[in-house]
């Protein structure tokens, strides 16, 4: 039985509880080895019979509940908005429809229990977005493009290395009222940062990406230095495909920390004379030559055109960004614009192109 997956189950409805259990023990490759009806039952059976995964429904879940490294899968007889929020905050890795989606939870509910930290390693791909001008719309585009990837199905981890002023708490709507976890409560690991400790204090968005969020004030915002980013990039690689650093103007310790580990430097620039001659000094002062890729972002009519772009930077754009009405009300609201329309197909298009570029 080694191959077989042990399962815990927690529905609150007794008959479709039974109904589940009987068909994942039929499949031969998974076997339900303890039940819950309520959360403290859940917790208590995680506990004791470690299980490889753990299949509950989103009403008896904790927001990032404690796992002891089982898989997580959400079940549910109807869905919605409310239903797939909370399995997301728990950080479930999928969210099946009983009776509809049962294979699909039988695959998933089998595969085996991911190896130790030490032994897994992913080819996350690193990309840095960044303005040298203030107001380029780096907020934007790093927060939109990582909503494309998670769209594209692609496990995404965006990280805002503005500690100071952490504006990607703002854009994304994270609740005011909600205790949220930032890098500032990985500063006592040091160096031990790993994938678990990195996946626990993500805050993920309702589109399906996580977030590392910046302090933003108090001690931890003077306290972060590039090294904890790096510690945390590092680990975070490990679990996902894409990581998305959102970074602030100021080429300080953490900002250039970011930079130099990017795999592709996204600049974003504006169609005026300050926004290129300030792109140019930041590609000379860190050493970015080379690794930019070029995105012309609010083109309207201006007599500096997106050709421009390959005659002063040796490089063509690859994406030019419309200007549309509502991004400022929209970022001001905490809400991401729909990835639809030229601007939406134009991020698409964007997130695409930076996952085909080679290694």
């Amino acid at each position: 039985m080694e191959d077989v997956a042990r399962v815990v189950l927690a529905l609150e409805q007794p008959e479709v509880a039974e109904e589940v259990m009987h068909f994942l023990d039929r499949t031969g490759r998974s076997r339900v080895v303890g039940t819950a009806s309520d959360p403290r039952q859940l917790a208590e059976a995680v506990r004791q019979l470690e299980p490889d995964t753990v299949v509950a429904a989103p009403s008896l879940l904790a927001p990032r509940g404690e796992l002891n490294g089982s898989a997580l899968l959400a079940l549910d007889t109807t869905q919605s908005v409310a239903t797939l929020r909370r399995a997301i905050r728990a950080g479930a890795a999928g969210f099946y429809l009983w009776p509809a989606e049962r294979e699909e939870l039988a695959i998933a509910a089998a595969r085996p229990r991911p190896l130790p930290e030490q032994d897994v390693e992913r080819p996350a791909r690193v990309i840095a977005v960044y303005g040298a001008r203030g107001g380029a719309g780096t907020t934007f585009l790093a927060t939109h493009l990582a909503a494309a990837f998670a769209r594209r199905e692609r496990e995404c981890v965006l990280v805002d290395l503005d500690v100071v002023f952490a504006d990607a708490t703002v854009a994304l709507g994270v609740p005011a009222e909600e205790p949220v976890r930032t890098i500032g409560d990985l500063l006592p690991l040091g160096e031990e940062v790993g994938p678990r400790h990195v996946g626990e204090v993500l805050w993920r968005h309702p589109l399906g990406f996580g977030t590392l969020l910046a302090p933003g004030d108090g001690s931890a915002a003077v306290a972060v230095r590039g090294e904890h980013y790096r510690a945390a990039i590092a680990a975070a690689r490990r679990t996902c495909d894409v990581i998305v650093l959102h970074v602030p103007r100021a080429l300080d310790d953490v900002a250039r920390t970011g930079l130099e580990l990017a795999d592709r430097v996204v600049m974003v620039l504006g169609l005026d004379v300050l926004s290129f001659r300030d792109a140019k000094r930041a590609i000379a002062t860190a050493a970015l030559e080379g690794r930019c890729a070029f995105v012309v972002n609010r083109v309207s009519r201006s007599e500096i055109v997106p050709r421009d772009v390959e005659r002063v930077f040796g490089h063509a754009p690859l994406a030019v960004l419309p200007a549309v009405r509502g991004v400022s009300a929209a970022q001001d609201r905490g809400r991401l614009l729909p990835l639809r329309g030229r601007l939406g197909r134009s991020i698409d298009r964007l997130a695409r192109l930076l996952m085909e570029e080679p290694a």
